[in-house]
């Protein structure tokens, strides 16, 4: 399991550290990179659109509403911190 380097629990919230790759082919949690999880998203990193679509991807991973999905830091780079209120499941990679 990644463990706490990548995501930690305060309370029911899960805080996690993410490295992001957009306009990849396909949107996908890959595994770990420099201690944050990696995910690929196909939207650009245009307009704040790579943003929109990475938090609509979390959401639909933790089975969670959108608005349970907030963006901590990291609004305008690769690497950024996302608060996960109540998720109701977790991906494989952070259960393994």
């Amino acid at each position: 399991m990644p463990g706490s380097d990548c995501f930690t629990w305060q309370d029911d919230t899960l805080l996690l550290s993410v490295y992001i790759q957009p306009r990849a082919s396909r949107d996908e949690i890959v595994g770990l990179h420099d201690n944050a999880l990696k995910i690929r998203i196909t939207a650009p990193p245009v307009d704040g659109k790579a943003n929109a679509h990475l938090g609509k991807f979390l959401a639909r991973s933790f089975g969670v509403k959108q608005n349970q999905v907030e963006l901590l830091s990291g609004a305008t780079g690769r690497h950024k911190r996302f608060a996960i209120h109540q998720p109701a499941k977790l991906p494989p990679l952070l259960t393994d």
